[in-house]
């Protein structure tokens, strides 16, 4: 039987209830660190509103209050597909990766040398540009990040599913490097 989770919603909170306690029991089960884990449960179990659930909140994710072994979080990994000169735009090229995030994963903050379309096609990506508000894009939706824009915020928000997103630059021609790591600053330092 293949549910959706407003349709066990609907039908009242013993499905939620048991639902959430497979989860958890699942994340306990699995975790390298289960007080981590029991903290997500209890944020769940805690609230009726989805909206204030941790994966679904519109906030980036507090790791501070982790125990300091589960504060080192996934880093997501990238594939190029392609990179082609574009014939009508002489000195550039377009290049298509994959950027995968693990559940729980984040990439550093970070700017593109060019233009970029990002789409995601798996899970959810939570992003914010610089000055711009944190949003959570699912599947199929994307948005696109000026040459030199300061992406501050890039994360899988889910504890458990994978995200994928599909970003395609226009950039120089040579296919150089795609991410400029933005260097930490002072005071993230201490």
């Amino acid at each position: 039987m293949n549910l959706s989770v407003p349709a066990l919603s609907a039908r009242g909170l013993g499905y939620r209830w048991l639902l959430l306690s497979l989860a958890g029991g699942f994340l306990l089960a699995q975790s390298s660190a289960p007080h981590a884990a029991a903290q997500w449960i209890a944020d769940i179990c805690s609230t009726s509103d989805t909206a204030d659930l941790p994966f679904s909140s519109s906030a980036p994710m507090a790791t501070s209050s982790l125990p300091s072994s589960a504060t080192a979080r996934p880093a997501t990994s990238v594939k190029v597909i392609s990179c082609e000169p574009l014939p009508n735009v002489p000195g550039k090229s377009i290049t298509t990766m994959t950027v995968d995030f693990p559940p729980l994963a984040y990439s550093a903050p970070h700017r593109h040398p060019g233009s970029v379309t990002a789409i995601v096609l798996q899970g959810t990506v939570r992003s914010q540009m610089e000055g711009g508000p944190v949003v959570n894009y699912r599947q199929g939706e994307t948005w696109m990040e000026a040459p030199h824009a300061l992406h501050v915020l890039a994360e899988n928000p889910d504890p458990v599913k994978p995200a994928q997103l599909l970003a395609i630059f226009v950039a120089d021609a040579d296919c150089g490097p795609l991410v400029i790591p933005e260097p930490a600053s002072p005071a993230a330092a201490q």
